[in-house]
């Protein structure tokens, strides 16, 4: 009976192993860039510089990475909700000037907090309606995807254009953010500071969301095997637009702390980070949060450590990073989607 009940026993389920190695890569980068700087307080304002910037490149290339890894959508509109984002923070703000400034620094927090709110909020909104009447009709057609959504990002400037010029707008900083924490022979900037902070709020609430809720467990499933997904009973289109919005709604975020950063504001703002967002999507692994994360830091660092010590191959650095890492793991670092 014993030995029938062994038998019977279900084997048990293996458990996935961790890959570390990939955790190594900032880590060495860092160690790596500190020997041939030299100088300890240069190396760590660089470096935390380089972290508030990728935590600005996470915050937009997460929700991308989901709607490429969940929905299998070349979205190169994305540009369109970061431009989106800042304008309307940038609305919000305007009439809250004394607000922003003001010595005080929770009536400054409180300003960006509602500009930021806005700016979620109605990107995610524009989102749902990009997604109902641009990219319904194109699911699947990886071509005709990017030749329309390329269409609606430029529409989406042009828009921002004739609606609020074409001249540069100010987005300054609250007085409360201005200037920096001494410590030492170190300074640390206030705003990178916070958005360091945001980025890492994010990054746990996202890997929360979907490591321990069923919407989590869904979407997971989903970039696994959608259509198991649907044949268990389950709405994987209602799924896929909720998704969407979210995505939408990181970027007029991320946008909103991009302005900020620049202190400036065009209808092309998204131009120059788009390019850092797809080689972070590709370096971390379509559908992959954590290699997202990771592959955010990863280029950030070696943008501003490389920026520092060798300015003019800073402008191929990162394009050279992701070709080094494709090499050597040609789905990312850590591939979810299986496509």
């Amino acid at each position: 009976m014993t030995d029938q009940t062994a038998k019977a026993a279900p084997a048990d389920i293996p458990r996935a192993k961790v890959d570390f190695l990939p955790l190594l890569l900032p880590v060495v980068l860092a160690i790596g860039a500190l020997l041939l700087i030299g100088s300890p307080t240069t190396w760590l304002t660089l470096t935390l510089s380089a972290l508030a910037m990728g935590m600005m490149i996470f915050v937009i290339a997460s929700g991308m990475t989901l709607v490429f890894g969940l929905m299998d959508v070349i979205n190169f509109g994305h540009g369109a909700f970061i431009a989106i984002g800042a304008y309307l923070a940038m609305t919000v703000l305007a009439p809250l000037s004394g607000w922003m400034s003001t010595d005080s620094l929770a009536m400054n927090l409180s300003a960006l907090a509602l500009a930021a709110v806005v700016a979620t909020l109605g990107t995610g909104a524009l989102g749902m309606l990009f997604e109902r009447v641009i990219i319904r009709p194109v699911y699947g057609q990886h071509l005709k995807q990017i030749l329309i959504t390329m269409g609606g990002l430029i529409v989406a400037e042009q828009a921002l254009h004739a609606v609020f010029g074409g001249d540069q707008k100010a987005m300054p900083l609250p007085t409360g953010l201005r200037g920096a924490i001494v410590m030492g022979d170190i300074a640390l900037e206030k705003y990178r500071l916070l958005v360091v902070i945001v980025g890492l709020v994010v990054f746990v609430g996202m890997q929360m969301v979907l490591n321990r809720t069923r919407i989590g467990l869904l979407i997971r499933a989903g970039v696994e095997n959608s259509e198991m997904v649907e044949a268990l009973g389950y709405r994987i289109r209602r799924l896929f637009i909720g998704v969407f919005v979210v995505g939408s709604g990181l970027a007029g975020l991320g946008g909103t702390l991009w302005a900020l950063y620049r202190e400036t504001l065009t209808a092309g703002i998204a131009n120059d980070v788009m390019v850092l967002v797809f080689i972070v999507v590709i370096i971390g692994g379509l559908g992959s949060v954590g290699g997202c994360f990771l592959g955010a830091v990863l280029v950030a660092l070696l943008a501003n450590y490389s920026a520092f010590l060798v300015p003019k191959f800073a402008l191929v650095s990162t394009v050279l990073l992701m070709v080094l890492v494709l090499l050597w793991r040609p789905q990312g670092l850590y591939p979810v989607a299986k496509r």
